[in-house]
Parts: C-alpha cells; structure tokens; sequence
C-alpha cells in the first residue's frame, strides 16, 4: 500500500460529526491540513495519541510525541508508520430532539399527589473534548453522523430527566401543575443537573429546552375530584372551628353576666334558664341563649358568594382554570350578590 503524502477532509454536510481517513500508512513529512471548527485526532492500537487544531501540519517527531513514544519513532528522515486519523467536527448542533416514550412517575411536592409526566424539547451540543469524544463515543465506525449521537443521547436524557425533574419540583416548591408558567427556569435547571453527564464524553450542552410538559387528562380529572373533596374538607373544619369558637363566646359571656340583673340574659337567668339549665334543655334553648348573647353562629354556606370565591381562586392556584375562566366565573358570583 503506497504511503499517504496528503492528509484533508471537506466534509460533505455539517451532519457529520466524526470521519475516519480510510488510510493508515503515513511517514513523517506527510501534510496534514485540518479546516477550521475540526480537529484531527490520531489513534494508535485503540489508545488516542496527538490532537491538532486547524491549519497545515508536517508531520513530524516533534509534533507527535505521544505516537512516537508509542510506536518508538527514530528522530528524522520520512520513516513510515501506522495510525488512524479521525476527524472531528465542533461545529455547533442545535435542533436536537428528546422526547419521553413513557410517562414518568413524580409525586407533586405541593399536593403530595402522584403524577405521570411526559415531557419534550430540544437541545444543543459541540464536541468540546475530541480526545475523549472518539475514544468513548466513536469506537470503530468508519463515520458518526448527527442522528446516531442524537439517538443515543437523547436515551441519556431521558434517563436522567425523572431525578432531575423531581429534584427541581422540590427544591423550587413548585406544583406540577404550575409549572407552565416556570417553563424556561425549568429548562435551565434540568439542563444544568444533567451537562456533567454529558462533559464526561466530551460533549459541551449548548442549550436546552423542555417545550412542554404533558398530563394524561385522565389524571387531570382524577386530581380535580381530589382537590375538590379536599377543599370541602377543609371548609367543614372551617364551620366547626367557628361553631366551637362562637360556643366559647357564649359560655364566656353567659359567665360575666351571672351576676348581671339586667338585659335579657339576666332575664333568662332570672326565670330558671341558667347556664345549666340551657345546657341540660337542649338545642331550643342554647339558641336562645345565643340570640340573648347577640351571637350569631358561623357556618358558610356552599351557595355564600365568599365560600364560591375561595375555591375558585384555589383552583386557579392550582392551575385548574386559565386566568380568563377564573375572571369569567368571578364576574358571574358577583353579579348575583
């Protein structure tokens, strides 16, 4: 096989991300030319070597140190040699695709409810490691095109999207259901969590993207019916609360007015209905005593305007309703009061 004098490669399409010279029989004198935004990496029995940058390049000891301690080159003349030459192009990718195939399983951290996400977008990468990029990633393909990178990363991604998805829900205290609105924060923090990966191959996350994160609708109308039955909880505990606090109120006042003649809790005391007597008669007379009191009871009502608004601005909290429903629905309570 006739030695290689001349060492080029114009790559035909910025999809290509890594080529391999066909040739291996080199000799020191040969001419290597490196364009702008590659570098020409050379390998020697699997182990990376030299790297050079752009430019025109003779080939010689002195600039292949590494290859020569490996195959023990003598010092001057065009001594022939053996070495794969790969070059790599660091241009920029942007486009890239990722993309959940499954739903992933997160539990909110506002709501301690379990949800599954899926989730999209796109990022960027450039091989800022070449060394570390052929040897880890290229392996013995002739050539690495962008859709093989993109395949493979894109299941690294992915892989790593759950933990770094639950990671930012808790840190930032945010519900799942809220995030729309956090979007591009997102964006930056899972991709942050996840570019140590990827450094470790050589590879440099230019940007990344989360475009939208998706729930079943099922799930949607599963998690409404639960908000809601919480809140009506949460609205019989009020009653209760107010009911107990304005029973204190009375038992209190009746207290103070024991030895109060006058007014018309003194008369009801004075004709036998004490405090134990209003006790012991039951509900008809305890109201009694309350109207005596001058207080009233505190039970909201489903159909009470405030009670209607509360849980609507819950639900827009929440991120059950747009900004337009909630003022829509808003405008309609009010408009009955």
């Amino acid at each position: 096989m006739a030695l290689i004098d001349r060492l080029k490669y114009d790559a035909p399409s910025d999809t290509v991300l890594v080529w391999k010279f066909p040739g291996e029989e080199l000799r020191l004198g040969t001419q290597l030319i490196v364009n702008q935004s590659q570098e020409a990496v050379f390998v020697k029995g699997g182990q990376v070597a030299d790297v050079f940058g752009p430019g025109t390049h003779t080939l010689s000891t002195g600039n292949l140190p590494l290859l020569c301690k490996l195959i023990n080159l003598p010092f001057g003349g065009k001594t022939p040699f053996t070495a794969e030459v790969w070059y790599v192009n660091k241009i920029v990718k942007r486009g890239l695709k990722w993309g959940t195939k499954g739903p992933i399983q997160i539990i909110d951290p506002l709501y301690n409810f379990p949800v599954s996400v899926r989730s999209f977008g796109q990022w960027g990468l450039r091989i800022d490691d070449s060394r570390s990029f052929v040897a880890q990633i290229v392996g013995t393909l002739q050539t690495t095109e962008t859709d093989r990178i993109e395949d493979y990363f894109a299941g690294e991604i992915v892989q790593r999207l759950s933990d770094a998805l639950a990671k930012y829900f808790v840190e930032k205290n945010v519900s799942v259901f809220q995030v729309s609105a956090r979007i591009n924060e997102l964006s930056s923090f899972v991709g942050k969590t996840i570019g140590p990966e990827f450094s470790r191959f050589g590879i440099e996350i230019v940007n990344f993207n989360v475009e939208r994160i998706s729930i079943p609708p099922e799930e949607q109308q599963k998690f409404q019916e639960i908000l809601g039955k919480r809140m009506e909880i949460e609205q019989i505990s009020q009653a209760k609360v107010g009911q107990a606090y304005t029973t204190m109120r009375t038992f209190d006042t009746l207290e103070k007015a024991a030895g109060n003649e006058g007014g018309a809790a003194g008369a009801l005391l004075g004709a036998g209905l004490g405090l134990g007597a209003g006790l012991g008669a039951g509900v008809p007379i305890g109201q009694q005593v309350g109207q005596a009191m001058n207080v009233q009871p505190q039970q909201p009502s489903p159909d009470d305007p405030m009670v209607k608004l509360q849980k609507l601005k819950q639900m827009l909290d929440g991120g059950l309703i747009s900004q337009d429903d909630f003022d829509k629905k808003k405008a309609d309570i009010l408009s009955r009061m």
